[in-house]
């Protein structure tokens, strides 16, 4: 789906924000193919390759290995370039670590609480990795997954399609689910994710992208003076383990309200018993919008040093907003600094977290002969 003039100056309008006008199909020049390079090597041999994507303005870096986003380039309003997503240069910290920079998520986006669900009166024990819950799939989710790598040019777009199998039992999922993510950089520089997925027995899903964000640069200091609207007047609480209880709360004179922009930091600190719990933000956000057919514009984010936006448009009913809580400054980055408590963020579009043992959330439910499809799109100006 392109995205149509109307719409993104009718979003834009809605987030308070100045209106991005995209060129015509006539100003479309053909795509660049992706560039393979290696990228290094897994302890058991295998060889992972970084892909180089360039269109419309913007610079994208995925890796074979677990789909990651390793480099999002974009201009400033003078033009100069940042990578604005947080990551490593190196395959080892990759493999190592626990963050989730840049990955493709799944089976499970987020968390499931115990890892246990029922489907079909049948009970099912899944991967447990953070406490006693499952998150984004369990101990080896598609983050650590190997992908098959197809690169593709579309007239004046460029991208890859990336495949992978998981199979019946993995992680204690049911179903051999078969996946195809395609990233797609168009002609206007918009980055879009299309997900696809059948399995061969019920089971659950909810595939998302893992992109930490600083739109002043990777590693150049806090995220707090970035300006957020949500299109969101309800959230998800959670208890202790970050599980929702249920409620869909209103944000209404709550530190959750972004349906203006203000900054990430104006409320950050205030002692809402949900803020303390999750050091910060790592909340789901209900959007106005619900599951709908076509993407629709639902998240600007915004550095007002740089001038650089980021719009998001998606059909997915939810939007995981993550602050880089537990960034501690133990990681270091390609620019060679430490990444500190909200040196980064995330907006993961998403169903919500545990679904499968809320049925009053949208379902994740996913049966034979049916295929899950969902698109995510981000558009960038300066």
């Amino acid at each position: 789906m392109e995205l149509n003039r109307r719409t993104v100056i009718a979003g834009a309008a809605a987030a308070g924000l100045a209106a991005t006008t995209l060129g015509s199909a006539a100003e479309a020049a053909p795509g660049r193919r992706p560039v393979k390079e290696l990228f290094g090597t897994l302890a058991d041999g295998t060889k992972v390759y970084r892909w180089s994507l360039e269109n419309g303005g913007t610079r994208l870096g995925v890796l074979s290995y677990g789909g990651i986003v390793q480099s999002l380039e974009i201009p400033d309003r003078h033009g100069r370039y940042a990578n604005v997503s947080l990551g490593y240069d190196d395959l080892a910290s990759y493999a190592a670590g626990t963050t989730y920079f840049g990955a493709t998520i799944g089976r499970y986006g987020n968390r499931i609480a115990r890892g246990r669900f029922s489907l079909d009166g049948t009970a099912h024990q899944l991967s447990v990795n953070d406490g006693v819950n499952s998150l984004h799939g369990g101990a080896k989710g598609f983050n650590t997954k190997v992908w098959d790598v197809e690169p593709f040019v579309s007239g004046p777009d460029t991208g890859l399609h990336l495949h992978c199998t998981s199979a019946d039992g993995e992680m204690g999922y049911p179903g051999t689910l078969r996946t195809k993510v395609t990233f797609t950089l168009t002609r206007h520089g918009d980055w879009r994710i299309d997900y696809e997925a059948t399995t061969d027995r019920p089971t659950v899903v909810n595939l998302t992208n893992h992109t930490y964000y600083n739109l002043g640069g990777e590693g150049s200091g806090s995220i707090h003076d970035h300006e957020l609207w949500l299109a969101a007047g309800r959230f998800t609480p959670t208890d202790a383990g970050l599980i929702p209880t249920g409620e869909l709360a209103p944000v209404a004179g709550t530190p959750f309200d972004f349906t203006r922009p203000k900054p990430i930091g104006r409320d950050i600190r205030t002692g809402h018993p949900q803020l303390v719990t999750a050091k910060g933000y790592d909340h789901n956000f209900v959007l106005d919008k619900g599951v709908t057919a076509e993407p629709e514009h639902v998240v600007t984010l915004r550095d007002p040093g740089s001038g650089r936006t980021l719009k998001i448009f998606t059909d997915q009913p939810g939007v995981q907003f993550y602050s880089g809580n537990f960034l501690d400054g133990t990681l270091v980055g390609p620019s060679g600094r430490t990444y500190r408590q909200g040196d980064g963020l995330a907006l993961e579009t998403q169903h919500f977290p545990d679904s499968p043992n809320e049925p009053s959330f949208p379902s994740t439910v996913l049966r034979p002969g049916r295929t899950y499809r969902t698109t995510t799109i981000h558009s960038f100006s300066a």
